[in-house]
């Protein structure tokens, strides 16, 4: 039997679409907000403030009405959202809590003995000691437990033993993240925060394996196991493996072959419709967006890579010698295209964004309607940013990549 060919082209339409990056805006209001986080599945967390916060400006490309507080209402007094993991930490829609609780089964059970040993304590008594605290005296941050035990600058073989048992006990569900100041998480018991319809539902295994599985490809449009499972962290390739041959029997699944930018074809498993959908899909706008380095189009770089033919790595971690970019270099999505990446940071103090270098794509022509379009887009981003003004530094043009 012949596998159908998924052009690239139309992989490119359906996945854009799937992002909610094809240019129609969200219904307005707070409804609107927590429909487009269900869309994207999750909004990935992070406390670099370059420009804005990476789960704000991830909501922002999206919605220019969109500002931080909108994102506070759901999550802190709507209780629309949580906090958890999937590849990292994000905020997620509330009705998927009941699907976390297969994460929490596993993250109990493989966590709990190598943080046990890092922290060369009784685990059971600090995390027992720490959750009682809790339920007498109310939400706390780290801080409020580690006193005056001095902050250190290292990873999680550093943490203060209590943090460790704050994080053992958020990862396993008896505590939720109820709040954050400025980016502190504030822990409390779950029940304090999660509504009782969601902690009431128990799926089995196997209901939560196919919500993740049929969840990830609705979000996708085509995946290969491996994507999937990846999706949101939780469950196994191997599981993502049986669900794929499982559908596919059932003929609910089918194999593509997906064109990459560079005429590759990568076979991945999509619904039978998937050539209607993609061709149904709309043409993204001509919109020039600055996008997140943690946005969801570009979290599987490789994904990004094959599908648009843009390399993209964050240079966070590198040494500023061994930089080919910058620390916290921004994606540039025209319609359906990776146009380039711009290096820039909001000054807020003095009410500019500066931006230090602009890399446009190889192939990419950037004329005087392409600058203005980004300029235009500038503005909108300096003002979300607090800050009145776009200036550009000597030397902003840099050679095609």
């Amino acid at each position: 039997m012949s596998v159908p060919l998924l052009s690239n082209a139309l992989a490119r339409r359906l996945f854009l679409e799937r992002h909610a990056l094809s240019g129609t805006a969200s219904a307005p209001g707070s409804e609107g907000l927590a429909a487009l986080i269900t869309r994207l599945g999750f909004v990935q967390l992070d406390s670099i403030a370059t420009v804005e916060r990476a789960h704000h400006m991830i909501l922002f490309a999206r919605r220019p009405s969109y500002r931080p507080a909108n994102l506070d209402h759901l999550l802190e007094r709507k209780r629309a959202l949580f906090e958890h993991w999937t590849h990292d930490a994000a905020v997620i829609p509330m009705d998927f809590y009941p699907h976390w609780k297969l994460r929490f089964a596993r993250d109990a059970q493989n966590l709990r003995g190598p943080w046990q040993r890092w922290q060369r304590h009784d685990f059971l008594q600090r995390t027992t000691a720490v959750r009682d605290h809790i339920a007498r005296h109310g939400p706390v941050c780290s801080a409020d437990l580690r006193g005056d035990t001095p902050r250190k600058a290292g990873g999680w073989w550093d943490w203060h033993p209590d943090k460790t048992a704050l994080e053992y006990l958020w990862r396993c569900g008896d505590l939720a993240v109820t709040k954050r100041e400025g980016f502190q998480k504030f822990y409390d018991l779950a029940e304090r925060v999660i509504p009782d319809a969601q902690r009431a539902m128990q799926p089995d295994p196997a209901q939560t394996v196919d919500w993740c599985c049929t969840a990830a490809l609705d979000r996708l449009g085509f995946a290969t196991p491996g994507e999937l499972a990846a999706f949101w962290a939780t469950i196994t390739p191997a599981e993502a493996r049986a669900w794929c041959h499982d559908e596919a029997r059932a003929g609910r699944l089918v194999e593509v072959a997906v064109q990459g930018a560079d005429d590759s074809h990568r076979h991945a498993f999509a619904r039978p419709d998937v050539l209607e959908a993609a061709t149904d899909a709309p043409e993204p706008t001509g919109r020039l967006r600055v996008l997140s380095p943690f946005d969801p189009a570009l979290r599987d770089r490789n994904r990004a890579e094959r599908l648009f033919g843009f390399r993209y790595r964050i240079e966070v971690f590198t040494p500023a010698a061994k930089r080919q970019f910058g620390y916290y270099v921004f994606p540039l999505l025209e319609g359906a295209r990776l146009v380039g990446r711009i290096d820039m940071k909001a000054h807020r103090n003095e009410g500019v964004l500066r931006v230090t270098a602009l890399w446009p794509e190889a192939g990419v022509g950037w004329g005087k309607g392409r600058q203005v379009r980004l300029e235009s887009e500038l503005q909108r981003i300096a003002r979300f940013a607090g800050c009145d003004r776009v200036e550009w530094l000597p030397g902003w043009r840099r050679d095609a990549i």
